[in-house]
């Protein structure tokens, strides 16, 4: 995920963000990126899509999503 991705998805108050990373987890986040959603104070959570899907829909508060799913 880009910077510019990163400030496109993030929703002002969010908490938390679930980032499905593909079926074989190939997705990262880049530097910018992560240093972004720390400023946000916005937790990140990396986990191939299948696994963050299942969180997502466990999820309580303000949590926002993006799943990579064409791997």
């Amino acid at each position: 995920m880009s910077l510019a991705e990163a400030k496109y998805i993030y929703e002002k108050g969010a908490d938390r963000l679930i980032l499905g990373t593909g079926q074989t987890g190939y997705v990262e986040l880049s530097k910018k990126a992560r240093e972004y959603f720390e400023k946000k104070e916005c937790k990140v959570k990396l986990l191939p899509t299948p696994k963050a899907i299942k969180i997502w829909n466990k999820s309580k508060g303000s949590t926002i999503a993006m799943f990579h799913v064409t791997c």
